[in-house]
């Protein structure tokens, strides 16, 4: 998405679905959190249809078939509603004065709280932060117990002002990667940035774990485990056992293979192959893992099992049935669908030699992503590592097999028909269910942003919107025929900022997009940046120009582009108008499409120069170092160079609206004829260095 503007202006019309839903199907769709309407548009509202309610609702466990079921659900949940003392997730802010939910509790009620650490306290002053467990007994011998969520009133800023690199891992080879880019390539793209140029932080993909092919799904976001990293990013010489390999001559060969695939992507134009660099991975790690540990690593490994529990060992043997059974565990034998059966118990035993081995691989890859944060701050990065949230897992994944109770079954996440999709969006990914999120105190979601801060500097939030609302999207069945379904963002936003507060990191949501009224600056009151992107940042209340940088909102990370966005110096010289012409997708003539595109670079061109931001030379190299010039212009807190804006990279790591038509994810980073770029070749070349200089020298005078 790319419109910027919030849709707050009231709405003109409204659209009526063929089968508008009854005034109790509303009120009971409103009372579960679905949503009765949404505006594709500022000036238009539509109503929802019956069908999509009702769909919803069943998968909320509501039974709304037909009126009469309908009318019975509304009458319970008007009466749970009116007569429960407490909702099953409560939330505290540390020095605010409590919610509304203890301020409904009957005069008199006695409340008693367990701390996390196991103390027991009478009241609710002076908490600690944590999730406790809180018990309300009223005046008429009533009892509720609530999840007590307490968190910092907000997150603290970013450690002063400063500006870092953007990069797709997978695109960045060096020398010693094996096909694709590696957590070692990280690391030493983040030492060479904070020590050499003072950069202060890498933002990278979703290293999320990946749904195993062949083929397998190159996008980073749809993976199989947003808990667990994937451990085709491991550098393989850098696990301490590669050294005692007995089987060399297997080791050298697997090596050599290693060899063939980066020169087959680095000087032949192979495009980059996950499944034949994983292949190749496995079989070294196989016989790396064949070496037993030392007292030292297994104690490591032993205290990295207890602290990752059951979620390590179901996401182990996920990966082992998948080897037997496929991915697609919806088909595997009846039995084995269920984590917690004994047909699974017993699989589980059956292959606990690969159980371990997908857990020693969980290990090894979490110990060298914190290495590369350790790197990161070494250099003398304030940030680090910047990892990225998938908004969703992939439904044939570990996640949606290990956590079935808590995902929405038969309902996909996406987007609304707007005016830049009037077809809206499936994005295949399953739903979380904010009933049972709530009822589980949000222990998915905290665990899950606990593994992740255990090893970021700062957390970058795909579509951070979905902490408030989701489009569900009946399985089988359009976009046009989904719904909004809504979550508890106050829990959500309180779980978030206490993980992150615990960790000491950044978080940054990606907002682009039509966003609701009230969502930003929610964020930012809770201390959450937002994203905003040079080309979209305009004053589209007022006569559409380009917003002039001292009028940037302060609280975001700022960039020139994203992975789903055409490189700089595409837009700037007009080659992503022929890309989408050449694939099918404009919409209109090319030569209205070159017309409007070469309109809109002029007229930042005029902005640019009229704030002396242009160096004399011309050209698009310039252009480049003039668009970050004004980035650092504005008062963003963080500013973000796509990384193969250094080289003149034409070519989106990823093109929105294809599929085969496009080798999406899968392009090395490559200069402005399409040369892929190594590692080593970046941190020597002057076109890079001149770019941050003009970042660094720009920042220290800012």
């Amino acid at each position: 998405m790319t419109q910027t503007r919030s849709a707050d202006t009231p709405a003109e019309g409204s659209g009526q679905p063929q089968d508008p839903p009854s005034d109790d199907l509303s009120r009971l769709a409103a009372l579960h959190g679905v949503a009765v309407s949404y505006r594709p548009s500022p000036d238009r509202a539509v109503t929802a249809s019956a069908t999509a309610l009702t769909r919803a609702l069943t998968t909320l466990g509501v039974d709304a078939s037909t009126p009469a079921a309908v009318a019975a659900a509304l009458t319970a949940r008007e009466r749970e509603l009116r007569e429960r003392l407490l909702p099953p997730t409560v939330v505290f802010w540390s020095g605010e004065p409590p919610g509304t939910a203890l301020a409904a509790l009957p005069p008199g009620t006695r409340l008693t709280v367990t701390t996390e650490d196991g103390e027991t306290r009478d009241g609710t002053a002076r908490l600690p932060p944590g999730v406790h467990r809180l018990t309300a007994t009223a005046p008429d011998g009533r009892t509720a117990h609530s999840h007590l969520v307490v968190a910092p009133p907000r997150l603290p800023a970013p450690p002063g002002r400063t500006y870092g690199l953007l990069v797709q891992l997978y695109s960045l080879l060096s020398r010693r990667s094996w096909g694709m880019g590696d957590l070692g390539d990280l690391a030493g793209l983040a030492d060479w940035a904070g020590r050499t140029l003072g950069a202060g932080f890498v933002q990278v993909n979703p290293l999320h774990a990946a749904v195993p092919g062949p083929p397998t799904d190159p996008s980073p976001y749809r993976p199989s485990s947003r808990r667990f990293p994937d451990p085709v990013h491991l550098r393989v010489e850098d696990v301490p056992e590669f050294a005692r390999v007995e089987d060399r001559a297997r080791l050298g060969a697997l090596l050599e293979r290693a060899a063939r695939l980066r020169e087959g992507v680095l000087e032949k134009g192979a495009l980059i192959d996950r499944d034949a660099v994983w292949e190749a991975k496995r079989a070294a790690l196989e016989l790396v893992l064949e070496v037993p540990l030392d007292p030292a690593r297994r104690a490591a490994y032993d205290a990295f099992l207890a602290r990752e529990g059951q979620a390590l060992e179901d996401h182990a043997t996920w990966c082992a049935l998948a080897e037997v059974h496929r991915p697609a565990w919806r088909r595997w034998p009846r039995g084995l669908r269920d984590p917690r059966s004994e047909e699974t118990a017993r699989a589980r035993h059956a292959l606990r030699d690969r159980v371990d081995l997908h857990r020693r691989l969980a290990w090894l890859t979490d110990t060298q992503l914190t290495a590369a944060q350790r790197t990161a701050r070494e250099a003398g990065m304030p940030v680090g590592i910047v990892h990225d949230l998938a908004v969703g897992v992939h439904p044939d994944g570990a996640d949606a097999w290990a956590q079935q109770e808590f995902f929405a079954a038969g309902m996909s996440v996406g987007a609304p028909p707007d005016a830049f999709n009037a077809r809206g969006q499936d994005w295949g990914l399953p739903p979380w269910r904010p009933d049972r999120l709530a009822a589980s105190g949000y222990a998915p979601y905290r665990m899950l942003l606990r593994a992740l801060f255990g090893y970021a500097g700062a957390l970058r939030i795909d579509h951070v919107m979905g902490l408030f609302r989701l489009w569900w999207v009946p399985e089988g069945r359009p976009p046009t025929e989904g719904t909004y379904v809504r979550y508890d963002a106050e829990a959500m936003l309180a779980v978030l900022v206490l993980e992150a507060s615990r960790a000491g990191a950044v978080v940054i949501g990606e907002d682009l997009g039509t966003v609701e009224p009230g969502v930003r600056e929610r964020l930012r009151a809770r201390g959450v940046l937002g994203t905003s992107v040079l080309w979209f940042e305009r004053d589209w209340e007022g006569d559409g120009r380009p917003l002039p940088p001292q009028s940037w909102r302060a609280d975001c990370l700022a960039t020139a582009t994203t992975h789903d966005l055409p490189p700089t110096a595409a837009r700037l010289t007009g080659e992503h108008v022929e890309l989408r012409d050449r694939l099918g997708l404009s919409t209109r003539p090319l030569a209205e499409e070159r017309a409007e595109a070469a309109a809109d670079t002029a007229e930042w061109r005029d902005v640019l120069s009229g704030l002396g931001l242009t160096d004399g030379e011309g050209g698009e190299e310039a252009d480049i170092r003039a668009v970050h010039r004004f980035l650092l212009r504005t008062p963003a807190r963080m500013v973000g160079v796509w990384l193969p804006d250094g080289v003149g990279d034409r070519r989106p790591q990823n093109l929105p609206g294809t599929s085969d038509e496009y080798p999406n994810w899968r392009l090395p980073v490559a200069d402005a004829d399409g040369r892929p770029v190594t590692l080593e070749e970046l941190t020597a070349s002057p076109r890079v260095r001149a770019l941050l200089e003009v970042l660094r020298d720009e920042a220290a005078r800012s």
